[in-house]
């Protein structure tokens, strides 16, 4: 029987993990099912996934409801719901995160976007979350902004486990393996314990196609290297993560019982039809890494993805991708900073529609 190319990643050093929640995976069955037969290590959320399983359901009415009546506000409702989902989902993958004890089984939960440009508003919310999902296999996610970057190290100097998102240029990531490396190293300072902390680094992909695309289809793409920085930018991110690795400053870390900070690729469906659904997974299939697929993508990998190592490859031509880019007129450095900005804004948004739309909803449920 052939083996589940999903299961077949896990083998090769990746960990799938879904990028979608939402209560009726839990309730039905189907994420323990996923676990069982997918070989599903891990999950992630965002504002965007939370505002369309609120809105686009009614699996959480009788939840704002509830909130409704004690008085709470849109945000206090939106929390609650998010809180309970994670911690949920957190049980579920409790087995699996006691097991591999790598940072795998874990659920991560935001904070929310309008703090991601204020460290103590960051560091304030990432700590009212940790205690409210109350799980040690949870992540809270942080952007990794330049303010993000102080809050990142704080979060990990008090215990909490961190998935740094929106990580898109080369720049800001060796920044934010900077930052991890300092909030470990001031645990250890403070007398306390590294052994059991957990951090991942989101590296989205696909978004950076999607923005430098149409630039090279304005120019005629004469070097032919359309649909190749992503990937390219994100092997050369992830031979920086080696680089780390084989770093005094990490053996140091590592000797006192530290977890690898593993790169998690983000963004990894295909937007461009142009190119296969599962184009980016693929080509970005590496050791020590993780893979958060929405759910079309993760049934399409199932369904025909050819589990193989290819990141060697990515690496090798990733320098030459980049230098012709660099004569075609395109400032990848301009490009990720956009993106950057950009995906803060498309998260503020989904958060502001997500808690109008529980404000419409409460009062639809209150007129029944």
């Amino acid at each position: 029987m052939p083996v589940n190319p999903l299961v077949g990643l896990g083998r090769l050093g990746q960990s799938p993990w879904y990028d979608y929640i939402t209560r009726d995976l839990l309730t039905t069955g189907e994420l323990d099912r996923l676990i069982r037969e997918d070989d599903l290590l891990g999950m992630t959320s965002n504002p965007t996934i939370f505002e369309k399983a609120v809105s686009g359901s009614d699996l959480y009415d009788d939840d704002i409801v509830q909130g409704v009546r004690a008085g709470k506000a849109p945000a206090e409702i939106f929390e609650a719901l998010a809180v309970a989902d994670v911690r949920g989902a957190c049980d579920h993958f409790r087995e699996t995160f006691d097991r591999l004890n790598n940072g795998d089984g874990t659920v991560s939960i935001e904070v929310s976007p309008g703090a991601a440009f204020d460290t103590e508003a960051t560091v304030a919310e990432a700590r009212r979350l940790w205690t409210s999902v109350g799980r040690p296999n949870a992540f809270i996610k942080i952007p990794g902004t330049e303010p993000g970057l102080a809050a990142i190290t704080r979060c990990l100097a008090e215990g909490i486990n961190v998935n740094i998102t929106l990580l898109f240029s080369l720049q800001r990531y060796e920044q934010v393996i900077g930052a991890w490396l300092a909030g470990l190293e001031q645990r250890l300072d403070a007398g306390q314990p590294i052994d059991h902390l957990h951090s991942v680094a989101s590296f989205f992909v696909s978004r950076v196609d999607t923005k430098i695309d149409p630039l090279l289809d304005k120019r005629g793409d004469p070097e032919h290297i359309r649909g190749t920085i992503a990937i390219a930018n994100a092997a050369l991110a992830y031979d920086l993560f080696q680089q780390t690795l084989a770093s005094p400053r990490w053996k140091a870390l590592a000797a006192q019982g530290a977890h690898v900070q593993r790169p998690l690729w983000a963004s990894t469906s295909t937007k461009d039809p142009q190119f296969p659904d599962i184009y980016y997974v693929e080509a970005l299939v590496a050791p020590q890494t993780v893979n958060t697929m929405p759910p079309e993508t993760f049934a399409a990998y199932k369904d025909h993805g050819r589990p193989e190592v290819r990141i060697q490859q990515a690496m090798a031509e990733a320098p030459g991708r980049l230098a012709a880019l660099a004569r075609a007129g395109i400032d990848l450095a301009a490009v990720t900073d956009e993106l950057e900005a950009e995906g803060v804004k498309k998260f503020a948004a989904s958060y502001d529609s997500l808690l109008k739309g529980i404000e419409a909803k409460a009062g639809e449920l209150a007129a029944r």
